[in-house]
């Protein structure tokens, strides 16, 4: 073991150099590192002497624990750390020592007990018909990466190669894997979503949230998507939602984007102010109703003004499967001017509101993305079918003075 001295510190740190700053906290790491090793080396001595007979304490970490006064678990590690890096006692002399190597490196300070305890792990880990002079040498690399993160990736490494197979399983079929989700309606009407995931599938759901999660890009009017990463990842959830609902293997719903019961008034269904019930579980602002209504199956209820029924409609199929296609053919994606997004992200909205008297014909419909689609129900876009069948946009007059219509040309060519 190499001889440490403590520095003397100066009196004043304030004034010394960055050089002698960064001297003096290698040093004393270092100075830390070599009397954690010492230490070791006296808790080996005693746990093989036997706490008891020396101290009258069932154990040495019993007794470094009251010692040293840290927990029986603290006290426990430094000892099983000591008995790992030392020579275990034996008959007739000292015995081996389980890792020789990071026992050295360990007496010059150049591991800490974070690093030794990860490469202890790394080292048990190892099969036990792996040759004794590939573990020699797994462990001399183990000792070379001093960073934990290195120390964790280069072992992991050591042992896809020393044991791909892994360990075999105890239980003839594996264990399914732990998924639990939680989804709870608060007072406010919001819904709280949380749960807990296995590594796998943890994994695609975040790469898949990520993928949806994009920023937009900025539009012709300079409008750059302000929202925050947890906002987008929730704008994310939406949309696959709309994607798994439009499968058509999809329990219940046969590829239709969902299946609305609203009660709402006939008034605040035609102009869009009020609220309305949704599912009967809650309610919405009859704008939103009006928005849900574009792309879906709906049963309406209407209401009068004294809230007597007026109508109680059927399940009506709204946009049809051909519709659909021939939608997806002509505007090749959503329609609003600059937007990317690929039909399977689209809504069908009505140019001219069902509620309205609006046909659901092809010169009635244009595809939207979910946020195009608020936006030109919540917003002052105007929307309007050309005599050639092509959909365009009028822009508000704070965006545009001269309101000159736009189209997008970035899914078709228009000429």
């Amino acid at each position: 073991m190499p001889e440490t001295t403590i520095p003397e510190l100066p009196q004043e740190l304030w004034r010394a150099g960055k050089l002698e700053l960064a001297h003096g906290v290698t040093h004393l790491l270092q100075v830390i590192r070599v009397a954690s090793a010492g230490l070791g080396k006296y808790l080996a001595e005693v746990e093989s002497r036997g706490a008891e007979d020396l101290f009258g304490y069932g154990s040495a970490a019993s007794w470094l624990a009251d010692v040293a006064r840290i927990s029986k678990g603290d006290a426990q590690d430094m000892v099983n750390r000591a008995l790992a890096l030392n020579p275990a006692p034996s008959v007739g002399g000292e015995g081996a020592v389980f890792a020789p190597a990071t026992a050295a490196a360990a007496d010059d300070g150049a591991l800490g007990e974070q690093h030794i305890d990860l490469i202890l792990e790394i080292l048990r880990k190892i099969p036990s018909d792996v040759p004794a002079e590939e573990r020699a040498g797994a462990e001399q690399t183990l000792a070379r990466h001093a960073g934990p993160k290195e120390i964790a990736e280069v072992g992991a490494d050591l042992l896809a190669h020393l044991d791909p197979d892994g360990k075999e399983p105890k239980d003839p079929e594996p264990a399914p894997p732990r998924r639990e989700v939680f989804v709870e309606r608060r007072k406010d009407g919001f819904w709280k979503l949380s749960g807990l995931l296995d590594p796998e599938t943890g994994a695609r759901t975040a790469a898949a949230l990520d993928a949806y999660a994009a920023k937009r890009p900025v539009d012709e009017f300079g409008q750059a998507d302000h929202r925050t990463l947890p906002q987008r990842r929730g704008d994310a959830w939406a949309e696959l939602l709309d994607l798994a609902i439009a499968c058509p293997d999809q329990p219940g719903t046969s590829g239709y984007r969902t299946l609305v019961h609203v009660t709402v008034g006939l008034d605040a269904l035609k102009t869009g102010l009020g609220t309305a019930c949704l599912d009967f579980v809650g309610r919405i602002t009859a704008r939103e109703a009006r928005l849900a209504a574009c792309d879906c199956l709906m049963v309406p209820v209407v209401l009068g003004a004294a809230g007597e029924p007026l109508d109680v409609g059927r399940m009506k199929r709204f946009v049809t499967p051909g519709q659909r296609r021939a939608l997806n053919i002509r505007d090749g994606g959503c329609a609003f001017p600059g937007c990317h997004r690929a039909p399977k992200h689209c809504h069908a909205h009505h140019i001219r509101h069902w509620a309205d008297g609006g046909p659901t014909d092809l010169r009635n419909l244009v595809l939207l993305c979910s946020f195009h689609h608020r936006l030109v129900h919540h917003g002052d876009w105007q929307v309007r079918m050309t005599p050639e069948g092509i959909p365009e946009f009028v822009p508000p007059q704070y965006l545009d003075p001269l309101q000159v219509p736009r189209r997008n040309t970035i899914h078709r060519v228009v000429t």
